[in-house]
């Protein structure tokens, strides 16, 4: 077991040479490889990059923009100097715990992605896996933060979290109570770093340009997707064009002649949330379906294959969370501890027959929440899922043949739900 736990702190030798060149006809940008001088366990310094790749076995490399800049048609990239990710120093390493991977910064951008169109208000993204596990705005930022979490205290474990304001001594002793591997903000009030000290192999990241991230919002960059011939697949960035009330559009639809449109308009919580949740979703991985109430998530299904199956994985998700929040609000436990306890003689079945009525009676909290898809609805059993779960309204991208029958789904509702269209599709692969 020592050796299998080995593999994963073990930096791998990088190859990968100093600096690239890549050109577009007759533009060219040049980048440099990322290092870090790092204090190591036995006093000595040793300069690195990362760690290693997705696995332990795949070398790496992480390199910054340092001379250049896109013009692709209108389209203007990102300059040189305005580096997020990739112009981390290591002085912006307040805590290193050991070096980062190629999963820890990329979680880390992934939540600046979501983070960037939530700027002006206290916000916190919980990222695992490239996906976020819980996102939220609040009265303040542990409030957001504390949101966030329960939305997947289990998902979280393991997580990246990242911040729109510094953090304070509540939010850091929120984030201490539980077992994260990457902590970034744009900077850290007095005593906060003390008290995420407590988990020695924390990455404690600052990033002052996290208060410029909505400068990034119209920004794109080109997205490399290497195949497995050794070609190229590019791309232009996602921008996310849905940031008003004024971006939504009706519900309607024609199909053989008949115009349909959805009869319930959204309240102003419906709409905001459809604005938070339409920003979440370009963080998840397509296919995705998500629940939102109240600037918070209250469920995430991502990547899968088809959508009533993520509507529907979403929804068992919920209710696995719902539980596992509720026993540990009850007895400082998680759910599956219980359980496990009532197996062994150790816990009355009593305490899981309580926790069990009390998600069911409140349906994992969906009752009023928002239904996110990031694509049309090809078919009404989507949105049925949703409606059986109570959700009040609906967001998606529209343009399906179809249309009219989610569209007869929210009018048949009882009572009746919103459903707006975005006109945007938000895929992410």
């Amino acid at each position: 077991m020592t050796d299998l736990k080995k593999m994963y702190s073990t930096l791998r030798g990088d190859s990968f040479p100093m600096d690239m060149t890549i050109s577009f006809g007759d533009q060219t940008l040049v980048y440099r490889k990322k290092t870090w001088k790092i204090p190591m366990e036995d006093g000595t310094v040793d300069e690195r990059g990362l760690r290693y790749g997705e696995n332990p076995d795949q070398e790496a490399a992480l390199y910054e923009l340092v001379n250049g800049n896109l013009l692709l048609g209108e389209c203007q990239f990102i300059e040189p100097g305005n580096g997020l990710v990739s112009s981390i120093a290591v002085e912006d390493m307040l805590q290193v715990g050991k070096h980062p991977g190629k999963i820890n910064l990329t979680d880390v951008d992934n939540g600046l992605n979501i983070i960037k169109y939530m700027i002006d208000k206290p916000a916190a993204a919980i990222l695992k896996h490239n996906n976020p596990c819980g996102a939220a705005i609040g009265t303040s930022l542990a409030d957001a933060y504390n949101r966030a979490n329960r939305c997947d205290r289990i998902a979280a474990f393991g997580g990246a979290v990242v911040t729109s304001q510094a953090i304070d001594r509540e939010t850091a002793e929120l984030m201490s109570q539980n077992y994260l591997e990457v902590v970034c903000a744009p900077d850290f009030e007095d005593g906060v770093l003390e008290i995420l000290a407590r988990r020695k192999n924390l990455r404690v990241i600052r990033m002052p340009r996290i208060t410029r991230l909505g400068d990034f919002e119209k920004f794109r960059f080109v997205d490399f997707k290497s195949l497995i011939d050794g070609g190229i697949v590019v791309q232009q960035s996602a921008v996310n064009s849905i940031r008003s009330a004024q971006d939504l559009k009706p519900a309607v639809s024609t199909y053989k002649g008949v115009d349909y449109a959805c009869e319930r308009q959204p309240t102003q919580r419906e709409i905001d949330d459809m604005l938070f949740g339409w920003a979440v979703e370009h963080g998840v991985t397509s296919n995705s379906v998500i629940y939102v109430k109240d600037g918070c998530t209250t469920a995430i299904g991502a990547g899968e294959q088809d959508r009533v199956g993520v509507a529907e994985i979403a929804i068992q998700k919920a209710y696995t969370k719902y539980a596992d929040v509720t026993c540990f609000d009850a007895h400082g436990i998680p759910y599956a501890d219980l359980v496990l306890q009532i197996a062994q003689g150790k816990r009355d079945m009593a305490e899981k027959e309580a926790i069990d009525a009390k998600v069911k009676a409140e349906r994992a909290g969906l009752p009023g929440s928002v239904m996110i898809s990031d694509a049309f609805f090809p078919f009404r059993d989507a949105a049925d899922v949703g409606i059986r779960e109570g959700v009040t309204a609906i967001l998606q991208a529209g343009g399906s043949i179809r249309d009219f029958e989610s569209i007869q789904a929210c009018n048949e509702a009882d009572p009746q739900v919103a459903m707006m269209y975005t006109g945007q599709r938000s895929f992410k692969h």
